[in-house]
């Protein structure tokens, strides 16, 4: 189990490589691999499974996902392009919130939700 703060390993494309093909090829068991490498066997066999649906490619990194904007934010100097972008993007936001029927007041802390009904509802770090 998992611990707070806990820091995992990273496997390189080329680590992973060199174990799944010392299973696949050499016929070394999992449960020797996880003793040798230092590696859960469920990791080895989720590997193995990516490497046999889908290549070498599936033990490659994925790309990141995420917003791309999110730094926008917190950016002290946006050029002119990056301050229109961040300005479509939260003009965006705000369409697809009154498309359902509420609008955002407010910032950080202070912001509170109205819904169409007049209803609002405060915004704060326990109630989300």
């Amino acid at each position: 189990m998992a611990t707070k703060g806990q820091k995992f390993r990273k496997w390189s494309f080329e680590e992973k490589l060199r174990i799944v093909r010392r299973h696949v090829l050499e016929h070394v068991s999992v449960r020797t691999l996880e003793q040798q490498e230092k590696v859960d066997r469920s990791l080895i066999s989720s590997w193995v499974k990516k490497y046999i649906t889908e290549g070498e490619d599936g033990l490659r990194p994925k790309p990141r996902k995420g917003n791309p904007y999110s730094a926008l934010h917190t950016s002290k100097s946006l050029t002119e392009l990056e301050e229109l972008r961040l300005r479509v993007v939260k003009q965006d936001i705000e369409i697809a919130r009154l498309k359902k029927g509420y609008w955002v007041e407010g910032e950080g802390a202070d912001r509170i939700v109205i819904t169409s009904g007049g209803v609002a509802t405060r915004l704060s770090k326990n109630s989300r």
